[in-house]
């Protein structure tokens, strides 16, 4: 698992559960299949546009809100 997949998936763990939405209901609400929800959720796949896209519908929020921001991409660069 690479850094940035560990950030989005720390930030889209952190959206849902505020959300109180669970990976099954997420999984539901996107049309994606609960098992890839959960390597998402775990930061182990890399996922395309449609998947971000459909995920921030179902949380009701901006896919920018689960992609890390230019300092912590700088600090995975460096370490």
């Amino acid at each position: 698992m690479n850094d940035r997949n560990q950030i989005f998936s720390e930030k889209l763990r952190a959206i849902r559960t505020s959300k109180k939405i669970s990976q099954d209901k997420l999984a539901v609400a996107t049309k994606i299949d609960r098992s890839y929800v959960g390597r998402i959720d775990r930061g182990e796949v890399n996922i395309t546009l449609d998947i971000l896209y459909k995920i921030a519908i179902a949380l009701e929020c901006e896919p920018a809100d689960f992609l890390p921001n230019l300092e912590q991409l700088k600090e995975t660069e460096i370490e």
